[in-house]
């Protein structure tokens, strides 16, 4: 037998799956938004784009910017009783 991979993006098969018309080319305009501290986000991952993705764990979880870190962003959300901060590019983020 073969023993089972434990890699980063193992049991994403539905998460990152885009629709047949979201296929192909990344979204520039999603790539160059800004965000503001206190301005409230969705973690939305682009699966075309590997750099600055957040963990499987926080797809699609809200949260807060808290401040501007190079060209992503640091994200605060609440993960049961804690607080914690995720490092997030601009493309994988969306306003509400």
């Amino acid at each position: 037998m073969v023993t089972r991979t434990h890699g980063f993006r193992v049991g994403t098969r539905k998460k990152l799956r885009k629709r047949i018309r979201e296929r192909g080319k990344v979204n520039i305009k999603r790539a160059l938004q800004e965000f503001k501290p206190d301005e409230t986000v969705v973690i939305d991952v682009d699966s075309a784009y590997h750099k600055g993705m957040p963990h499987k764990r926080f797809f699609g979880k809200q949260g807060k910017v808290i401040e501007k870190r190079g060209d992503s962003y640091i994200i605060r959300i609440r993960d049961g009783g804690k607080y914690k901060k995720i490092i997030c590019a601009p493309i994988h983020l969306k306003k509400i």
